[in-house]
């Protein structure tokens, strides 16, 4: 490691212990915080084992992975997070008095940072070895990291030789970092694969239905998506632009499933602005200009989107009302994870020639309570609008809403509702809408 590695520079930059670069953060100061698998922790922790010298030093970022130590001792009193996508290992701070959640499409958070309305201090980033040209690569989280090293006062980078070097926007001089700290960490990994069960796979085989060969893919992150790409194993040339990537799309490369051949824009390239998986999806990426990992201000742009054939947009839900209302980053007022893209994809294939906005979920929780209810929860935000929503896939059926009066949109959606509770439904469709039979 580089603790005493103070003699060694690159570019001008030097190598420095994390305690050393992290003593450039002041209090007062907005501090990015890199993301997704290219969670900087090393850095991170040595911030927050500041919190008795610094305070009021605001946190931001989209989701991050791993345990970034926000409950240790006296890091309350020095840290507030204020998040742009709430991920699992933060939620229990940003549902209290120590953090908040700021909803923003994943698209515009780079003009956050650009416009001057959330000018960034500091920018913690994770970052490959640099090349004999003295350039890093962002890596497996391009998205809005690349807005904030551009526009950050002071750009830190931990630089791990683990990180794969990604072809696309997320090139960085060495010059642009005030201080570079060794790590030799493996990235977090995730397989969602190992998850997937016959509820996934029975929704998974209903969306295949609908995607046709040539078809542009967007998915999330999770079993639901990755169950779609395995039933997708006998379809033809389809292409790949969504905002992050994942374990999903490897057998469909080696395959030649994907092969991006109709796509109008960056066609023969998967297009993304990150990753999360395995180490082998990471290792695909490295130095493989098949990818490109682009800012999620271009990826997530509808303008860029709808250019694509046939996109098919593939998102979730925690709930969906019976109008086809989606509430996709929270349970009532309890904030569980962000708006992200799926506005963005979801108008996006709607617009595109022959696409399709899918919004695709389990009809129940692990608890077994209907996701396909009357009214959202109280304080529930709604992500994406019932204007939006054209398809519904559950385990139980396809749902067509598009064109559908509000009492027909609620019993098509009845219709793919699990069976326990379509009494209930039903019963509030009656109370809703049954003065329209009257007569």
């Amino acid at each position: 490691m580089a603790n005493d590695a103070d003699s060694r520079a690159v570019g001008g930059t030097r190598f420095v212990s994390a305690a050393e670069a992290v003593s450039l953060v002041r209090s007062g100061d907005r501090v990015f915080v890199h993301g997704s698998a290219a969670t900087p922790l090393t850095l991170v922790h040595a911030l927050l084992a500041r919190a008795g010298e610094v305070r009021d030093v605001e946190i931001v970022s989209i989701s991050t992975l791993g345990d970034l130590g926000l409950e240790r001792p006296g890091v309350h009193d020095a840290f507030f997070l204020n998040s742009l996508f709430v991920s699992a290992n933060v939620r229990h701070v940003v549902d209290t008095d120590r953090g908040d959640y700021v909803p923003v499409f994943l698209s515009e958070i780079p003009r956050l940072f650009e416009s001057g309305v959330m000018p960034l201090d500091v920018a913690l980033v994770h970052v490959s070895p640099p090349d004999r040209h003295g350039y890093c690569s962002l890596g497996v989280s391009v998205d809005v990291a690349r807005s904030a090293v551009l526009h950050a006062r002071t750009v830190i980078a931990q630089v791990n030789p683990r990180m794969p070097r990604t072809h696309g926007d997320g090139n960085v001089h060495v010059s642009r970092f005030a201080a570079m700290v060794e790590v030799d960490d493996a990235l977090p990994e995730v397989d969602y694969g190992t998850r997937i069960g016959d509820c996934e796979r029975a929704i998974a085989n209903r969306c295949a239905g609908l995607v046709e060969d040539g078809a542009t893919l967007q998915l999330g992150i999770g079993a639901i998506p990755d169950a779609i790409l395995g039933a997708l194993r006998h379809h033809r040339d389809l292409g790949i632009h969504t905002e992050m990537c994942s374990n999903g799309i490897l057998p469909l490369i080696k395959t030649g499933v994907i092969t991006n051949r109709f796509k109008r824009k960056h066609p023969g390239r998967v297009v993304t602005s990150f990753a999360l998986g395995t180490r082998a999806l990471y290792d695909l990426f490295d130095d493989n200009p098949d990818f490109a990992f682009l800012d999620a201000q271009y990826v997530n742009n509808g303008n860029v989107i709808v250019r694509n054939p046939k996109v098919v947009a593939v998102n979730s839900a925690i709930e969906m009302d019976l109008t086809g209302q989606v509430c996709a980053d929270s349970i009532g007022t309890y904030q569980y994870s962000g708006v992200g893209g799926q506005m963005d994809f979801m108008r996006a294939a709607a617009l595109s020639e022959g696409g399709k906005p899918i919004i695709a979920m389990a009809s129940v929780t692990a608890k077994g309570a209907s996701k396909i209810v009357p009214f959202l929860k109280e304080g529930a935000g709604v992500v994406t609008t019932r204007a939006h929503v054209h398809w519904v896939v559950t385990e139980h059926g396809t749902a067509y809403l598009y064109g559908k009066n509000l009492e027909q949109r609620a019993q098509a959606l009845i219709a793919v509702a699990h069976p326990d509770h379509r009494e209930a439904l039903e019963r509030a469709t009656r109370e809703r809408f049954g003065r329209r039979d009257e007569g």
